[in-house]
């Protein structure tokens, strides 16, 4: 019995919330506490959860062996230089660990390196909870004109996820994301989408930040 709470006052999904952090040992049973103040670590607990990753087509362009390398870019290569990173997450908002982060795309003209590995790397995180790679800004081509990297992520204990990058510079979407993201149902899902920043001093750049959310399996 949660002391200082009506029977029958919470919500069936709050209540359900408690019961799961007493068994967690994050809550003890028979200590007096307000309401409010449950209402509070449940809200706390809400703000953290998140959705996962939505996820998307292989692709027939995938490669076994690729290295564990973030600079796949190399010095003085055609293309707009690009820096990606992000964090391995669980629905939780917890950190993942000993994730592996499979990614591959384009050159700058659109074309898939299938004899040998630029544009590709296999990220080995270990302990690490956070990627980032240095390449540059994938091409477009006719099949798949919008600008887009390729992700195959998995961890211990969680489902394998494939999924797609998408930019929201990219000319493909005319300016407006919101209006165009589903031309020619290329991309089902918006929060594939993400903001560009451009960085003009020094060696211009892009940069994007894409995080990663898994389940459970």
């Amino acid at each position: 019995m949660l002391t200082g709470v009506e029977e029958g006052t919470l919500p069936q999904h709050r209540r359900e919330w408690l019961e799961n952090c007493i068994v967690r040992g994050l809550l003890v049973a028979g200590v007096p506490m307000s309401q409010s103040k449950l209402f509070g670590l449940w809200q706390e607990g809400q703000s953290k959860a998140q959705k996962p990753t939505p996820a998307e087509v292989l692709g027939p362009f995938f490669k076994k062996g690729a290295p564990n390398t973030r600079a796949m870019r190399k010095p003085g290569a055609p293309g707009f230089p690009m820096h990606v990173t992000g964090k391995v997450l669980n629905t939780k908002g917890e950190p993942v660990r000993n994730a592996t982060v499979d990614v591959w795309h384009s050159d700058h003209e659109g074309l898939y390196d299938v004899q040998g590995y630029k544009y590709r790397a296999k990220l080995v995180l270990d302990s690490a909870t956070e990627y980032a790679m240095d390449t540059i800004m994938p091409g477009h081509y006719p099949d798949r004109p919008a600008q887009h990297i390729h992700y195959l992520i998995a961890a211990p204990g969680y489902k394998t996820l494939i999924t797609q990058l998408y930019f929201a510079t990219d000319p493909w979407f005319e300016g407006d994301v919101e209006k165009n993201y589903k031309k020619r149902n290329l991309v089902e899902n918006r929060e594939l989408v993400r903001p560009v920043q451009l960085f003009e001093k020094g060696a211009p750049h892009a940069a994007v930040t894409f995080d990663i959310c898994l389940e459970k399996a």
